[in-house]
Parts: C-alpha cells; sequence; structure tokens
C-alpha cells in the first residue's frame, strides 16, 4: 500500500536529524529500516535526502510509504465485508460471529484477512495483513485493520499503552448481585494447554476486567466490559470464574439452548487516529443473535 505522509516541522524539532523526527511521530525503528529500502523515501523541498539530515522549522517533510507486496499464504477470497469506516491509514469492520481474523488450519480461505486480500486487490493494490484488535472467531464486532507499516506500529503502541479503548456486550447466565464490578484475577493456561485457560493464582498473569450489568432478562445478563488488560480468553474465563458464564461458549460453558457461539460482541472502540491524532470513535449495534435472547 502506497502512502504520502506530510510534515510541518514546529520549533521544538528544529536541528533534529529526520530519523529522531519520524521516532518521536510514532515510527519504530523497524519502521524506518524499511523506509530507507524505499525509493524516493524522504523528501524536503522536491530533493530527496539522507535520513540523517537535520531539519529545520518551517520546513515540510515529506515521507514516501511504498509497500508493493501483499501478505504471504493469504490467498483472496471474495466475500462481503461490513465496512464502518475506512480512510487511506486504517479500515475499521464490524465482523460477523464465525469468520476467524486470519487464515488458520481448516479455514485457509474463509477469513476476514482473506476477505481483505480480495477487496485491496480489485482495486489494484498491495496489502500486507495488519490487525490492530483481534477477536476469536466466534466473537462479532468492529475490528481496526492498519493499511500501511507506521499506522500499524502507531496502533500497536496505542494497544500497548492502554490507550486503545473497548468496550465489549456480553450475554452472561444468570443475575449478577453485584451490578458494577470489578474481576481481579490472574490467568494461565489450563494443563500447558494452547487454547484453555483457567483462573490461577500461582502461576498466572495478572487480569482485571471491568463490567455493569445494563440489562436482565429471561434468566440472563446483557453486560457491558472494559478491559483493563488483555489476556487470552479473558472475559470467557472471568466470567466463569465469578459462576455467570458467557451463553453459548463451547470451552467454558457448551451449553447451545440459547446460542452456539459465545455471546461476546466489540461494541465500541475509541482511539486517537493514528496518522492525523484525531479522535476516533465506532459502535456497532449488537448482533440478532444476540437481540434474540434479550
Amino acid at each position: 500500500m502506497n502512502r504520502t505522509l506530510t510534515y510541518e516541522i514546529s520549533t521544538e524539532y528544529d536541528s533534529f536529524p529526520i530519523d529522531k523526527y519520524l521516532k518521536s511521530q510514532g515510527y519504530s525503528s523497524a519502521n524506518i529500516t524499511a523506509i530507507k529500502k524505499m525509493p524516493n523515501n524522504v523528501v524536503i523541498n522536491g530533493q530527496w535526502v539522507h535520513m540523517n539530515r537535520k531539519l529545520s522549522a518551517g520546513e515540510v517533510l515529506t515521507v514516501n510509504i511504498s509497500e508493493d507486496n501483499s501478505s504471504e499464504k493469504i490467498p483472496p477470497v471474495k466475500m462481503a465485508l461490513d465496512i464502518v469506516y475506512e480512510d487511506e491509514d486504517i479500515i475499521v469492520i464490524n465482523k460477523p460471529a464465525g469468520l476467524p481474523i486470519h487464515p488458520s488450519l481448516n479455514h485457509y480461505e474463509d477469513s476476514l484477512a482473506n476477505g481483505l486480500a480480495y477487496y485491496y486487490e480489485s482495486q489494484g493494490k498491495p496489502f500486507i495483513f495488519r490487525c490492530a484488535n483481534r477477536l476469536d472467531k466466534n466473537t462479532s464486532g468492529l475490528t481496526v485493520i492498519a493499511k500501511h507499516l507506521v499506522s500499524a506500529n502507531i496502533l500497536s503502541t496505542m494497544v500497548k499503552n492502554r490507550q486503545f479503548h473497548r468496550e465489549y456486550y456480553a450475554i452472561v447466565r444468570g443475575t449478577l448481585a453485584e451490578k458494577t464490578g470489578t474481576i481481579d484475577a490472574p490467568i494461565g493456561r489450563v494443563d500447558d494447554s494452547i487454547i484453555t485457560r483457567q483462573v490461577d493464582f500461582e502461576n498466572g498473569e495478572r487480569a482485571v476486567t471491568h463490567y455493569e450489568v445494563i440489562k436482565e432478562k429471561n434468566g440472563h445478563s446483557l453486560v457491558s466490559i472494559h478491559l483493563e488488560t488483555g489476556r487470552t480468553h479473558q472475559i470467557r474465563v472471568h466470567f466463569k470464574y465469578i459462576g455467570h458464564p458467557l451463553i453459548g461458549d463451547h470451552l467454558y460453558n457448551p451449553d447451545f439452548v440459547y446460542m452456539n457461539r459465545q455471546a461476546l460482541h466489540s461494541h465500541k472502540i475509541e482511539f486517537t487516529h493514528p496518522i492525523t491524532g484525531s479522535p476516533m470513535s465506532f459502535v456497532a449495534d449488537l448482533p440478532t443473535d444476540m437481540q434474540f435472547i434479550l
């Protein structure tokens, strides 16, 4: 994916070498190394310059990102995509339940990555799949994919620094005694399983989940959830731990009377745009199968 980024140099960056300036804008060392190999990579006043050139206040720096290769082992496959938002740097998708994020064994050609590969191939654009907030196959809702290496790195840093805010909706079994609360219980693997997790106070990693009950009906509760940490299966494990597992969860509550997938939905995401710095906020309503339960 090609992208041209322009920066007007303010006085605080006067005399900064270009590579040091780019790091201040969120570029990683790996980003800078990759960009050095791209044609016409950094330009001032229409002229290509070296990365170690010092900047002057008032100058305009242009960075030309040119990624000509597409992700290997992701065959393009035509499929419907629910695109919530797209610009030159990111694309936001409302993913349906049952669709894996990326190809895997038994799902080599039916993942979101396959669909996006086709979407951009049909536009004649190369595309490397870089997802900022991965969702389980059977979790529905909002996910963000970066369209080039710089936006990907900045989004990844936001997630790591807890500057990428996510709100999930879940339907759990029963009525919670506390309508708002925090679950603070470490999570670890079950018998070295690569998939299943459990609360483990001896060997687990700290995991913190904040929740609020929104609605109670038909013996179930709709819960709004904010994660302070991002452990594998954190929401599913935590609510099982407090005695209110998600309905339809094949790993932690295999009762498929009401649903045949875990009732978990990425409802809202908020973050700062990785390039423009603008506040971004997106909402995806509950899918039909979760609405039906309520």
